[in-house]
């Protein structure tokens, strides 16, 4: 097989359909942005979920004078109950379970609180005795929180115990939906990315049916008629590709690492990952473009 000539074949094949090929490249690269937003949204759920659950803490608050729970009839939590709690949460039956136990009185509460709501309404009326002292436990495994949970539920002196997992897991369900959501748009635009292209190799056929038939009169293989199809593809593909590869850098270096970064303080996800993604995202458009034309041009040479 002469390569200059298939390639010749190609570009001519390119040329003639431009606008289509336009599409194609524009609903590739749209449809890959996508898959790769996805991806990074993925990696950047599991690295929060990573940081921040082996940060999550089980927090005890003991009865104040104002509690209504059943375990605080007696009013304010007594030192002696405070001790037998302190007790437990040391004892051999938790111990293995439990790396820190930190105890935050009345006024650190106060303080704390100060601090995290200053400047609002809430600041002027709160007063240190109406606020929890709590013990704040962290846990050698944090997937292990309901053991110390239903070890101190009931005790006496104790209000609530609160595993901080439960409020993570309500923001990563969020975040996974959205991730999903993109997953979705993606997989439904990658379909019309590979009937676009089959589309457009059916109708370079169709507008090279005089030459294709003269092509077979002189003996012409199948695989020799069909790699230039496949080739115009293939390119269309791998421009969108490599447009959607760029797009996702550029999501990364300035969304990502500028704007997010100064908003948060925080991020996980940089350029070293998104490199990661992107050898992806060029397979993904070679191949679908590959096998979309593959299909559409042997189907049309079989009519």
């Amino acid at each position: 097989m002469r390569a200059g000539l298939v390639f010749a074949e190609a570009a001519q094949g390119l040329r003639r359909n431009a606008s289509m090929v336009v599409s194609v490249v524009l609903v590739t690269f749209i449809s890959l942005t996508f898959v790769g937003t996805a991806a990074l949204m993925q990696l950047q759920i599991a690295q929060m979920k990573g940081y921040w659950y082996d940060r999550a803490q089980v927090a005890v608050y003991l009865c104040t004078t104002v509690s209504t729970a059943a375990g605080c009839l007696d009013g304010e939590a007594t030192e002696e109950q405070k001790a037998a709690i302190e007790e437990q949460l040391n004892s051999d039956t938790l111990k293995p379970y439990i790396d820190e136990v930190t105890f935050e009185d009345h006024q650190q509460a106060f303080e704390n609180f100060q601090e995290q709501f200053e400047g609002t309404p809430a600041a002027d009326y709160v007063t240190p005795e109406v606020l929890n002292e709590t013990f704040w436990v962290n846990l050698v495994d944090p997937s292990e929180s309901d053991v110390v949970a239903e070890a101190l539920a009931g005790t006496p002196g104790v209000e609530q115990v609160v595993d901080q997992r439960r409020y993570l897991d309500q923001i990563f369900d969020v975040l996974n939906a959205a991730s999903y959501t993109a997953i979705a748009i993606a997989a439904i635009m990658l379909v019309a990315a590979a009937l676009l292209i089959a589309t457009t190799i059916r109708l370079s056929a169709f507008s090279r049916r005089r030459e294709l038939g003269i092509m077979r009169l002189v003996g012409a293989s199948n695989r020799f008629i069909q790699t230039p199809f496949v080739l115009e593809g293939v390119f269309a593909g791998l421009i969108g590709s490599v447009l959607a590869g760029a797009a996702v850098l550029a999501i990364v270096q300035f969304f990502v690492q500028g704007f997010l970064v100064e908003s948060l303080s925080f991020t996980f996800v940089d350029l070293g990952d998104a490199w990661l993604v992107v050898p992806l995202l060029i397979l993904v458009g070679v191949l679908l473009a590959a096998v979309s034309a593959a299909i559409a041009i042997r189907r049309y040479l079989r009519v």
